[in-house]
């Protein structure tokens, strides 16, 4: 008998349904129909039944479920109670100005609750440059935009973020309709953008070549903070997913953002860091909690205009 098998079982019954307790346990309904059928066959008993109001515990199953809850709560304060006893030291992040304004408080704030003894070092700076300092081995781990070549990371899509054209709404220099609006349609509109080689300014130019087009730069600046102040001040506006509005409270009132409908018209973020014989027990464990974090964002709506990446 498997913890895992254990924790399937509870959720199926948690759920009443299969098919809702294999999407929340993103496991493949096949593998998990798999599992209980060798836990009913270990145990010698029927544990679940199938009736028209979903997937119901038997008389045998209601007795194992309570007795399951129980023993899955005291594994799990087992394996709290050791990894916080041993998950210490110091662990570098690096997040770029988007990321970060979305993922870097919920990350601080788990790090603190599950691992006090981690003393977590938040970087903040252009994707580039965050690639630049895994490479020199400056950070243990990043969230980057783009493919960078290295040998010994190990990298995990993160997610996928929908990109806007972002106007201010005092001073709109370019009408839109609810539904979006295409890239062709950005002809003559004056864009701010980050400078050439940063990860978001080569998906955009890749994709204004695909269509022929010729953006009209109004500036280039890799300051997120002063790119948004011009696009408030009416100068440009600007190609970004939604994260880059994060920091104003008043974002709804301040900008005009509209999806541009393009397909490929979205920033892949990547969950990088070094090999894992390079990490320490503490890196290893903020990767996990990093990519928990984002992936709870995500699922919760906190994130807009986010979707997990297909693995």
């Amino acid at each position: 008998m498997e913890l895992r098998q254990l924790r399937y079982f509870v959720r199926i019954v948690e759920c009443g349904s299969l098919t809702r307790a294999a999407a929340e346990l993103e496991v493949a309904q096949s593998a998990l129909s798999l599992q209980i059928s060798r836990l009913e066959s270990e145990l010698s008993t029927r544990l679940l039944r199938r009736t028209s109001q979903g997937t119901l515990p038997t008389e045998a199953g209601l007795a194992f479920f309570r007795e399951a809850q129980l023993t899955l709560r005291h594994a799990d304060e087992a394996a709290r109670a050791a990894q916080q006893a041993r998950l210490m030291g110091s662990v570098s992040v690096g997040l770029a100005p988007t990321a970060c304004s979305v993922l870097g408080l919920p990350l601080i704030l788990t790090l603190r609750e599950k691992y006090p003894d981690v003393r977590l070092q938040l970087v903040e700076s252009l994707s580039g440059h965050l690639a630049g300092m895994l490479n020199a081995r400056q950070l243990d781990l990043a969230v980057l935009y783009g493919t960078h070549p290295a040998r010994r990371w190990s990298t995990t899509p993160l997610l996928d973020e929908r990109l806007y054209l972002i106007q201010s709404a005092r001073r709109p220099l370019r009408p839109t309709g609810e539904r979006g609006i295409a890239l062709t349609d950005l002809d003559g509109v004056p864009l701010i953008l980050p400078s050439a080689g940063h990860g978001l300014r080569n998906a955009l130019d890749a994709a204004f070549t695909r269509h022929g087009l010729r953006p009209v730069l109004a500036a280039e600046i890799d300051s997120l903070a002063t790119l948004m102040d011009a696009v408030d001040a009416g100068l440009g506006a600007t190609i970004q997913p939604w994260a880059a509005t994060r920091r104003y409270a008043d974002a709804d009132t301040r900008f005009r953002l509209t999806e541009i409908v393009e397909g490929e018209a979205i920033r892949r973020s990547y969950l990088c860091s070094l090999s894992n014989d390079e990490l320490s027990p503490a890196a290893l464990a903020v990767r996990v909690v990093l990519a928990a974090c984002a992936r709870e964002l995500v699922k919760s709506g906190a994130w807009v205009g986010a979707r997990l990446s297909p693995s």
